[in-house]
């Protein structure tokens, strides 16, 4: 157990949980976006639809997306930056099922891109993101986060992990879902550090790659 296990993170406040936590939720959900969102709409699930109002999460959530991270003074006035950035937001009372109370599904619209995310705040600023585009992935932003769209076939969790490899990356986790086989699947790898721009631009060429996004961490602030 570390320091921020006993005393939470550091924040703006009130709540790790409806405030850091959805921060970073969110934050997440811009990285995979991967471009300047134009739309974002959330449903609020639980707690987060009971008690956001009254602890920030509307706030924190909108910050997230606008990249702030949840010590960022800028925070409290997310919605303003929001509507300075040509930001539309909504928000909706969602209900997602046996799932954590304090969970959002975001839908986030760019240019080019649109995602759908879905994510706990598991407390004291600890998430998981669960879902994305109806994939189960696990993304907690403790560490760097390959995240791979490609077509069902033999040999790409190989080819993936060997490029890793090649790069001198060490995989610490690895999660693999497809909806159906031989249609689309997704990855989701923690490593030990970012890969090298010349290994995700490999990653993006081949024919069976849909995809590629890695996220950086977000729990160091």
């Amino acid at each position: 157990m570390g320091l921020l296990d006993i005393i939470g993170p550091v924040m703006i406040g009130p709540s790790s949980s409806h405030t850091a936590g959805a921060c970073r939720i969110a934050l997440l959900a811009r990285h995979l976006l991967g471009e300047k969102p134009l739309k974002a709409e959330f449903g609020l699930h639980g707690s987060f639809a009971k008690t956001g109002a009254g602890h920030g999460t509307h706030l924190a959530l909108v910050a997230g997306v606008l990249g702030f991270k949840p010590d960022d003074p800028r925070l409290k006035e997310s919605l303003r930056y929001a509507q300075e950035e040509g930001l539309e937001v909504a928000f909706k009372d969602v209900e997602l099922g046996e799932v954590h109370p304090n969970t959002v599904r975001i839908a986030l619209e760019g240019e080019k891109e649109r995602v759908v995310v879905t994510g706990s705040s598991l407390g004291g600023g600890v998430v998981r993101v669960f879902d994305l585009e109806g994939f189960e992935v696990r993304i907690t932003g403790q560490a760097p986060t390959l995240v791979v769209k490609n077509v069902d076939t033999p040999g790409v969790v190989a080819r993936v992990a060997r490029v890793i490899a090649d790069d001198e990356v060490n995989i610490a986790y690895l999660t693999v879902s497809r909806k159906k086989r031989g249609a689309e699947a997704m990855m989701s790898i923690e490593l030990d550090r970012a890969l090298s721009k010349p290994a995700l631009d490999y990653l993006a060429y081949l024919s069976y790659i849909l995809w590629v996004r890695m996220l950086p961490p977000v729990m160091e602030g």
